[in-house]
């Protein structure tokens, strides 16, 4: 078992800040490698399999392998699923987008949490959120630049069904951290998504040179560190406070957009990425209004 979980919002951001970095420079190499001859299924091997000795090297010298013990093998499994699925659509949201429009499409992860906790979770969802959820799909109407060329459709599905997930997964790590170490839900959702890859690297595994080697090899330490600084930070602080951090990923990929291929955003994203960014942040207050509303009515009276 893990100590008590204590709440250290300021230790939760910075380690949401660094974990956006880590993630744009694991997204930034995919697509470069992707663009040298490398296979999806191999960028998420490689980013899988090189992220269980990142894992391991942060473990052992702090709670052990002993920590890496669980009483939740299906919780584990069930995360897998959900995250391997969601990691393969964001690599090919990456793949078949720019990097910054991937990266809008990207801020509707608060947006669908808000969906699928009214739908799953059957929580109470007021009219500041629902309006929040309209204003959002606007923005991505707006991204999406209707009547253009220019963002895939394609591309722009692939990307909205990884944030589905990625709001699927958030939930699902925030629940597992109840009870699990940091190094322990990344070290068995690294290890177990290992199986269904390794099964089918096989049939399109290719000879690469060494600068994608080089590549394949940096993707999946990043990621491997940016996985233990996102699981943490939701460790250490409420989903609601961590989430307006990933809001910085459009300067990460625009500037590794222009950067790596002289591109940057279209107008329409210029506009649809803060309304986006804009309902996302109304998401975020209005769930920390809550949160102390609720804190209040639980308080004894004197």
């Amino acid at each position: 078992m893990p100590p008590p979980r204590t709440d250290r919002p300021l230790a939760g951001i910075a380690l949401r800040l660094a974990s956006v970095f880590l993630l744009a420079v694991m997204l930034a190499s995919a697509k470069i490698a992707e663009a040298r001859g490398a296979h999806l299924l191999e960028i998420l091997f490689w980013r899988q399999a090189l992220a269980v000795p990142v894992v391991l090297a942060s473990v052992l010298p702090t709670a052990g392998l002993a920590s890496l013990r669980t009483a939740r093998p299906i919780a584990h499994a069930r995360r897998m699923v959900v995250g391997l699925t969601g990691m393969a659509a964001n690599f090919g949201a990456v793949l078949l987008l720019p990097l910054a429009e991937a990266s809008t499409f990207g801020f509707t992860v608060p947006i669908f949490a808000v969906v699928l906790s009214a739908l799953v979770l059957k929580e109470p969802t007021g009219p500041w959120r629902w309006a929040a959820v309209g204003i959002g799909f606007a923005g991505v109407a707006i991204a999406l630049q209707p009547g253009g060329h220019h963002v895939s459709a394609f591309g722009a599905a692939v990307a909205l069904t990884g944030a589905v997930l990625t709001a699927t997964v958030t939930i699902l790590i925030r629940d597992l951290s109840k009870t699990e170490r940091a190094g322990t839900i990344v070290f068995w959702f690294t290890l177990t998504s290992l199986v269904p890859l390794g099964l089918a690297l096989p049939f399109v595994v290719e000879r690469h040179d060494a600068a994608t080697y080089g590549l394949l090899v940096l993707l999946g330490v990043a990621g491997g560190a940016a996985q233990l600084c996102l699981t943490g930070a939701l460790r250490l602080a409420p989903v609601a406070v961590v989430m307006p951090m990933d809001y910085s990923s459009l300067l990460w990929a625009t500037l590794f957009g222009w950067w790596l291929y002289g591109a940057l955003p279209t107008p329409a994203t210029w506009v649809g990425a803060p309304i986006i960014a804009a309902s996302g942040l109304v998401i975020v207050w209005r769930e920390r209004v809550r949160h102390r509303e609720n804190a209040v009515t639980a308080m004894p009276e004197d």
